[in-house]
């Protein structure tokens, strides 16, 4: 008796863990490893170009947008750290350029990436991409932007700093090597854990992200 109950005991485990692995993926699940937050190249142009048009949804936040030309203290600005390395910017410019870059035409694409790491993640590749030919355009192309990059609340100040330089650099790198868009034509500046996204979850991933701002028209840039 004792081993025709173990017997059944086996059989029903083999069953049960055959129909576990017949289960479809639940759509929740699935939609976590998809591309949900992924942006297109008309998205990114609209939320670039002046004049503004309708705000757009599925995970970007755009800011002001208005037609005006920038002022001959923005322009001096830009002309100043155009060119720069991220690295010799200081506290102060960094400053100057996001209180500038507060009603300019911008897109915050979150555009994450590995933990700890300034490596693109790979689900958000076709966000970069996107980004490049928008940046290249017919709208955009030849206007002056700024590539923020952004970390979590994790670490230290100094830590954070250094990687978000990182994080700006390697959307750059990738912009400038794969759609031959003009380095001087690129600001990237770091903002650390100084301006999270979600306040709330200081350790979220969502703060780990790069903002594209739209600094110069390229119909009144002057280079």
């Amino acid at each position: 008796m004792r081993l025709a109950v173990k017997g059944l005991t086996a059989i029903l485990s083999i069953i049960t863990v055959g129909a576990a692995l017949s289960l479809p993926v639940s759509p929740a699940r699935a939609a976590d490893d998809g591309n949900s937050k992924n942006v297109t190249e008309d998205e990114i142009v609209r939320a670039l170009a002046p004049p503004a048009k309708k705000p757009l949804t599925r995970g970007l936040s755009i800011g002001p947008q208005t037609d005006a030309a920038p002022s001959a203290t923005e322009t001096k600005l830009i002309q100043s750290v155009r060119g720069r390395s991220t690295r010799s910017l200081s506290s102060t410019e960094r400053e100057e350029i996001a209180s500038a870059a507060k009603d300019k035409p911008n897109i915050d694409l979150e555009i994450t990436f590995d933990y700890n790491s300034a490596n693109i993640s790979p689900r958000s590749l076709a966000s970069v991409q996107a980004l490049g030919r928008a940046l290249t355009s017919p709208d955009l192309k030849g206007s002056t932007f700024v590539v923020a990059g952004h970390t979590d609340a994790a670490g230290g100040e100094a830590y954070n700093q250094d990687l978000s330089e990182r994080r700006a650099d390697s959307i750059k790198r990738y912009l400038v090597d794969k759609y031959s868009i003009s380095a001087t034509d690129l600001v990237t500046v770091g903002y650390g854990k100084s301006k999270l996204k979600d306040l709330s979850q200081p350790m979220a991933e969502v703060n780990r992200r790069v903002q594209v701002v739209n600094m110069e028209n390229k119909t009144t840039a002057s280079k």
